[in-house]
């Protein structure tokens, strides 16, 4: 192959990868400039139905004399209802600020994307031209060039600081910080004391059914009862193996928070769904037991299964704010 070829073909590659890029740059300026557009709009609604409750909330404060005046910004019984209260506000604002956040991560993720991609096509054809055309294009695009999103982040904090907070700004950051994308939940020392010693009983309770069940193997009548209870032991290997999954996520850099659309401020790390389902596997395993030794236990070898998935239940849609509520109640309004 003579070298006009060479030539020819690395040129029309280039041509082709640059058009390409051209493409996904334009993509992610038109999604970009829509994300900042509706979160303009959903910050200017925030800002107004916070200061139609702070008016509310003023004149509901008011002496009685001054309250019976009525001004030509009076509010009525109906509208002063659709207003929302201060909590709804700090969960909205909250979750407002959570997008301006993730818009701001896409604008980083975005050109550090271009900026390594063009570095390795420089690398491999041993060229400026990907750096030349990062500078002409990506560094004066859109979605890097613009600080309006930084403005708005910057808007959002004085405001719940002063109007939501009552100026204390560190219990304010407290409600709107995001940790960093990628940033694994830690997790305390008792967790991963929970997560040894659950295991640990589920392996001995395991291997005494595991024996258990080769003495009654003669008995034909207590197999189909204790088939029932396939169903829950796939509920724990999941959540087992979706421990698994994270923790293989997590190792490999994949962002699942991020994939999944999980909110950072809550979720639950890959010890705690080894917490969980070592908790529920040793419940499991107990009750199995309870079945099969029913005659020394004085419990019906029936109402084990039940008092069993009766708890499952229970723990699921426990009201209290303990074991893992946020993370329970997120998984309910999805079902």
């Amino acid at each position: 192959t003579d070298e006009d070829t060479v030539k020819r073909y690395y040129a029309k590659f280039e041509e082709r990868f640059f058009q390409t890029c051209e493409k996904e740059l334009l993509k992610i300026n038109t999604f970009y400039s829509e994300k900042l557009a509706e979160a303009q709009r959903r910050f200017a609604t925030l800002q107004n139905e916070l200061q139609s409750s702070l008016d509310a909330q003023r004149e509901s404060n008011a002496p009685p004399g001054l309250r019976k005046r009525k001004t030509m910004f009076h509010l009525s019984q109906e509208e002063r209802c659709k207003h929302h209260n201060i909590k709804d506000l700090k969960l909205a604002f909250s979750e407002f600020y959570l997008s301006l956040i993730l818009l701001q991560n896409y604008q980083n993720l975005n050109f550090t994307g271009f900026r390594k991609i063009l570095k390795k096509h420089d690398k491999i054809l041993d060229t400026p031209r990907g750096a030349d055309w990062r500078v002409a294009h990506v560094e004066v695009a859109p979605f890097y060039t613009c600080k309006k999103i930084t403005q708005l982040i910057t808007e959002t904090e004085t405001l719940v600081t002063t109007e939501l907070e009552g100026g204390d700004r560190q219990r304010a950051m407290k409600r709107l910080r995001v940790p960093p994308l990628g940033a694994a939940q830690p997790a305390l020392a008792w967790t991963t004391f929970r997560v040894g010693l659950y295991c640990g009983f589920f392996i001995i309770l395991a291997i005494a059914f595991v024996l258990t069940g080769a003495v009654f193997v003669r008995y034909e009548n207590v197999w189909p009862l204790v088939r029932i209870y396939r169903g829950g032991f796939l509920l724990i290997q999941f959540l087992f193996l979706l421990g698994i999954n994270t923790y293989g996520w997590r190792q490999a850099g994949v962002n699942h928070v991020l994939i999944f659309e999980i909110n950072p401020r809550n979720n639950l790390s890959h010890q705690h769904l080894f917490e969980i389902a070592g908790f529920l596997g040793v419940l499991w395993c107990l009750s199995i037991l309870s079945c099969l030794y029913s005659e020394y236990t004085y419990l019906p070898m029936q109402i084990n299964p039940l008092i069993l998935y009766g708890f499952m239940l229970l723990f699921l849609i426990n009201p209290f704010k303990t074991c893992y509520y946020k993370s329970r109640f997120w998984l309910l309004k999805l079902l």
